[in-house]
């Protein structure tokens, strides 16, 4: 007769769905998604318990919540892409026996791994033959087996194997037990989780190699990193590398250099993109469009400093919390200044000149302010990663009763902007994690903000996933993740609680009751940085500019050169309305000037010819659609306007 399971030894499970339900303590993650399904468990690859993502195979003994991840979930796809990065390292072991490994993450698309070939070149044409081994050992059907040893084994399993870099990862763990991963031959010090079995890897592409120093670090070694991905179907590969060549058509590198956006100069600068007349007319316009947002919804507009006394950011902590990506201190007579890497404390002193009642609050403060922090050489990309940029900044300075109300309007707000580009949105929570050491302030300040951010967004009904140790350094953050057009995804806007620099800076308001009292802050950019931003409205777009946001709105094509004073009458009727308007008055034949304003992706195109300058009339052709028809010049004025004050996306022109 089987034993009877007693109340202490069962554990009740929350699933997403909210249903709980009764299992035995010590059940594992494949056991519940078989209780589920075959198929799910079948198809699954990790569980997430707790907001902690581990193995199928390790026993459950206490309850929760629990998500079954497979690969269409993100979690998912994080496990089988970190399992990846295993696989890559046992390949090259093989091949290239006596490389010393580094590390091996999962990143937002595939993965990668730091590794140390001593006298050996590799480049992308070994690529190849790596994917070849790694799609053989993934046909071994290897189980990915946990292991945990103490730390003295873990260290003697390295010695032995002369492998400094786990060493010196070792030598930083706490005493305690420590795990490995097994799978085949080959063993890793690693957290997990894992996949169940190599089988599951069915496609495999190594994308680049590149050097990295090891931990990122440039007094270290350089080592050589090879970047990955992997799917359970070949024709999610196929599809992926479908993606790919789509997005090298998109590339904002090569369309800003095309469209005279920007240009990166040597001599001015690695990472210092610099705003060329196209591109400048693109960035004030985006500027403006949320500048008008911005007024309407109570924002004051601050300028502040490029540079600032050291110890505005030994107050706030960001020095010598990020001394790393800042720029070195310089000495200015008897006192340290320092290249502004963020605008917020600049912020916080101006609210700080002087004592606000609390019928003063809230007071929001906007900047497109630019800000310096130094990114190794070999990260820098264009506009999307740079060592100069300007964020979108504000921040808001409120009562807490008036907090949840001002979290909804930044929201709001940050979806409104998304929306005008039509750039679904995904939210991500990003919560604190165990590591003290990463944050600053009481811990019962950051369970009250992390507790307002989850209320706010169930009370709004968002849709949102929780990313542990994704917190800045002062308070939790709500993350607004995007899709563009070809579906790839970018961590843009942000929303952030801070109850931090309010004591640091000393920041008060005088309460109704005649006490001071300390106001919350809330820190936000939608567009994150005008650098960023339109790298990826460059792609999403592909350079074809809705027409309110072209630099260059509309051509204006005389068939000849005796139509040319009528296309200068037009031209200045237009620029009177503020429209963004060029002639091409070039003696050169129509079907060349149509064709290069279409290289241009000049949204609108109007061709002057004689039956057009008898009726007034203009024929109107827009970019990749011909021609649409003719129309009176008033009459088109009208429908141009229009077009433009609605924001009309290219696709529904």
């Amino acid at each position: 007769m089987a034993q009877e399971i007693t109340a202490s030894q069962k554990i009740e499970l929350t699933f997403p769905d909210k249903s709980i339900r009764t299992f035995p303590e010590g059940t594992t993650g494949y056991e519940v998604a078989a209780s589920i399904s075959p198929r799910l468990a079948k198809d699954a690859l990790s569980i997430t318990l707790n907001q902690t993502v581990q193995d199928l195979s390790r026993p459950i003994n206490h309850g929760g919540s629990i998500k079954i991840n497979t690969w269409d979930t993100e979690d998912g796809k994080t496990t089988f892409w970190h399992s990846s990065a295993h696989l890559l390292a046992e390949a090259v072991e093989a091949l290239y026996p006596g490389v010393k490994l580094g590390i091996g993450p999962a990143i937002e698309q595939g993965f990668y791994y730091d590794i140390d070939f001593g006298d050996t070149t590799i480049s992308v044409e070994d690529l190849p033959a790596i994917e070849k081994k790694m799609l053989e050992l993934a046909r071994t059907k290897a189980d990915f087996t946990r292991k945990e040893i103490s730390k003295s084994d873990a260290l003697a399993f390295y010695t032995d194997k002369n492998d400094p870099y786990k060493l010196e990862l070792l030598n930083e763990l706490e005493d305690g037990t420590i795990s490995f991963y097994r799978q085949g031959n080959f063993t890793d010090l690693c957290r997990g989780p894992h996949i169940p079995n190599t089988e599951k890897v069915k496609a495999i592409k190594l994308l680049n190699v590149a050097g990295a120093y090891w931990r990122g670090k440039s007094d270290n070694k350089q080592l050589t990193r090879i970047y990955g991905i992997s799917f359970p179907k070949q024709k999610i590969l196929d599809e992926f590398l479908h993606m790919l060549e789509e997005a090298k058509k998109r590339d904002h590198k090569k369309l800003g250099k095309e469209l005279s956006i920007y240009m990166i100069d040597p001599m001015i600068g690695s990472g210092l993109p610099v705003w060329l007349p196209n591109g400048t007319v693109l960035r004030r316009t985006l500027e403006a469009f949320l500048r008008d947002e911005q007024v309407n919804r109570g924002y004051q507009e601050v300028i502040t400093p490029h540079i600032a006394n050291l110890r505005l950011y030994e107050t706030s902590g960001h020095y010598p919390y990020y001394a790393d990506s800042q720029y070195d201190p310089m000495q200015v007579d008897d006192e340290r200044y320092m290249l502004k890497p963020m605008n917020c404390p600049h912020h916080h002193r101006i609210y700080a000149r002087e004592m606000h009642s609390y019928r003063d609050l809230p007071i929001r403060l906007s900047e497109f302010g630019t800000v310096y922090r130094y990114e190794q050489s070999g990260e820098l990309n264009g506009l999307s990663r740079v060592r100069g940029f300007t964020q979108d900044d504000a921040h808001i300075y409120c009562t807490h009763d008036q907090l949840k109300d001002e979290i909804k309007n930044c929201i709001d707000l940050t979806q409104h902007v998304f929306g005008v580009f039509d750039m679904p949105v995904d939210i991500r929570l990003s919560f604190r994690d165990d590591n003290d050491e990463k944050y600053g302030g009481e811990a019962e300040h950051w369970d009250r903000a992390q507790r307002e951010i989850r209320e706010v967004a169930d009370e709004l009904g968002l849709d949102y996933t929780i990313a542990e140790g994704e917190a800045s350094f002062y308070g939790p953050k709500i993350d607004f993740i995007i899709r563009d057009a070809i579906g790839r995804k970018w961590q843009l806007g942000t929303v952030q609680l801070d109850y931090v620099m309010p004591e640091r800076f000393d920041l008060t308001y005088m309460g109704a009751d005649n006490k001071k009292h300390r106001p919350v802050i809330i820190h936000r950019a939608p567009f994150g940085s005008m650098e960023r931003f339109t790298s990826i409205l460059i792609e999403h777009f592909a350079g074809n500019f809705p027409l309110w946001l072209s630099p260059k709105q509309v051509a204006i094509i005389p068939v000849s050169d005796q139509f040319n004073e009528f296309a200068y009458r037009y031209k200045e009727q237009l620029h009177e309305r503020g429209i963004r308007v060029q002639v091409d008055d070039r003696s050169e034949q129509i079907g060349l000037k149509i064709r290069e304003a279409e290289k241009a992706k000049i949204p609108h195109m109007l061709i002057i010819g004689e039956r057009e300058a008898e009726n007034q009339t203009v024929s109107l052709r827009k970019h990749r659609k011909g021609t649409i028809g003719t129309f009176a010049f008033d009459e088109y004025l009208v429908k141009l306007t229009n077009e433009i004050n609605r924001k009309t996306l290219p696709d529904s022109n």
